[in-house]
């Protein structure tokens, strides 16, 4: 039974909840589980024991909203005020006024002269649901070709290709695609060069990946649920361009999910293909993991884990 809690979801009660699929990396998980679940998904938010595959078609595109507000604007109003007439007064001569200096300017900055930016990767068709609860990284690979070149991958034959490649170079006593693999595969598919990262802050790691997607064009993707699941962000949404300002915030992450629309009773749902989530709804999933409590050495420390593209002309 401890082979079956491996894949893409949290360790739960064998007794209660079903094996999860596959890992990003696998820092407390035990070996995932080879086999591979016919028939129609369970009702329930974790995969079942027997497994069933997510759905090979591409759901349609929605985008989420976004957070929004009401706009208060206001003035000052009051009655007109009345007085008693008086008897004018008698005029005093007053010298002129002395010349006041012209005002300072009030001091710009870069920041302050920014203008919101927004970019995305993403096109229709990109997004492919992983096949099976255990292929997570394999769809996540083939996301991330279907962005990166004019290649449509979408087939199971394809994605269980893609994760074995990962799973074989993930040097994992458990089995199983981890950062490592997934990374390498990257590199080897030639889409790269990508690297595994560790960041220890939520907004180092969102700047980083948005800096990553705007010098390279190509995704980034995200190690989630501590290290058990994969997710690619294709794009964000920020207060200022980052290829001309020193300094911005990242609002909003487009986010691709392969386990969509399966989720986690856990972790929790799993945004619709392209959803732009903000940073405090991406922090509910994705969390530091941490490397002094984990059984497969990653050779990064504990942080936010994320597999980015790098500039090779940097």
């Amino acid at each position: 039974m401890a082979v079956a809690l491996a894949a893409c979801s949290p360790a739960v009660d064998p007794a209660s909840q079903p094996p999860a699929a596959t890992i990003a990396a696998a820092p407390i998980d035990a070996p995932i589980a080879a086999g591979e679940p016919p028939g129609k998904p369970p009702p329930t938010d974790e995969p079942s024991p027997t497994g069933v595959p997510a759905s090979p078609g591409v759901p349609a595109t929605t985008e989420d909203p976004g957070p929004s507000g009401d706009s208060v604007t206001g003035g000052e109003s009051g009655a007109a005020a009345t007085a008693e007439p008086t008897a004018p007064a008698t005029p005093t001569p007053t010298p002129p006024d002395d010349p006041q200096p012209p005002a300072t300017p009030r001091p710009t900055s870069a920041a302050a002269d920014a203008e919101p930016f927004a970019m995305n990767v993403y096109r229709r068709g990109d997004f492919i649901a992983q096949y099976t609860f255990e292929w997570c990284v394999g769809a996540s690979l083939q996301m991330a070709l279907n962005m990166a070149t004019d290649e449509s991958h979408t087939t199971r034959a394809d994605q269980q290709a893609l994760w074995e490649m990962a799973r074989d170079r993930s040097f994992s006593p458990f089995g199983g695609a981890n950062p490592t693999g997934w990374t390498a595969v990257l590199n080897e598919l030639g889409i790269g060069p990508y690297e595994l990262v560790s960041i220890p802050t939520l907004d180092e790691a969102l700047t980083t990946a948005a800096e990553a997607i705007r010098a390279t064009n190509r995704p980034v993707g995200l190690v989630m649920w501590r290290g058990r699941h994969a997710w690619v962000m294709s794009g964000f949404e920020s207060t200022a361009d980052p290829r001309a300002a020193a300094e911005f915030d990242v609002t909003g992450i487009r986010v691709l999910d392969p386990l969509y629309p399966h989720g986690s009773s856990t972790w929790g749902s799993s945004p619709r293909p392209n959803s732009l989530v903000s940073p405090a709804t991406l922090a509910e999933q994705f969390v530091v993991r941490d490397s002094t409590r984990s059984r497969v050495n990653l050779g990064v420390p504990s942080g936010y884990l994320m597999i980015v593209p790098v500039d090779a002309a940097a």
